[in-house]
């Protein structure tokens, strides 16, 4: 299976959603970014490993890591696989002397695993084609912008009054302004409207 490998690129508080944060995933020598909404806890476990900070008690994710030390169980690898109605859907790859297993995962604690673990952490080509936002130069993204489309009618979704060409246009600025959140709202609303 082709993989698309990933490494953490940030992880911002959301504006929109209380509590929430946006966890980034950037293609490791590539322009796109996978923006992943996670919760507090979890966004609390991944950079406090990331700052190497060690809390009084271990967090979940730690305990995890220890149990699994003990057994001798390995986290080979991470792989996000599937990309549906907003959620991304991940597995943990472990082994031990004798066996190796998939097990089924929230992307959010795969990856504060997988940090704790110092393990790889991928997608497949169909996740990053459905949900990656590429991070465009400059002229590139004035570009093309001449065609214009006739707007959409306006419904709960103010996103859904933007021509394809507007949503292209928001999308960079947000990525622009490190508004993850609102990115991946605006890659969903175009997502949505290539279904159709």
């Amino acid at each position: 299976m082709d993989k698309i490998k990933l490494e953490i690129k940030g992880l911002s508080y959301s504006q929109a959603s209380s509590g929430a944060y946006a966890l980034i995933l950037g293609e490791v020598d590539g322009k796109r970014r996978l923006p992943i909404v996670i919760g507090g806890a979890e966004a609390q476990s991944i950079a406090m490993e990331l700052e190497k900070i060690k809390p009084a008690r271990p967090l979940t994710h730690d305990l995890f890591k220890s149990f699994a030390d003990a057994f001798s169980v390995r986290l080979l690898e991470v792989t996000i696989y599937k990309f549906s109605e907003g959620v991304f859907y991940s597995k943990l790859l472990c082994a031990n002397d004798t066996l190796e297993l998939s097990i089924d995962s929230r992307t959010s604690d795969a990856v504060a695993l997988a940090i704790r673990f110092g393990s790889d952490i991928f997608a497949v080509p169909e996740v990053m084609n459905d949900a990656a936002i590429v991070i465009e130069e400059e002229t590139e993204q004035q570009e093309g912008t001449e065609e214009q489309e006739e707007p959409q009618e306006v419904g709960d979704n103010p996103l859904e009054s933007l021509t394809l060409t507007s949503l292209d246009d928001e999308l960079q600025k947000a990525v622009t302004e490190e508004n993850y959140e609102r990115a991946s709202h605006i890659r969903d609303e175009i997502n949505r409207r290539k279904k159709l």
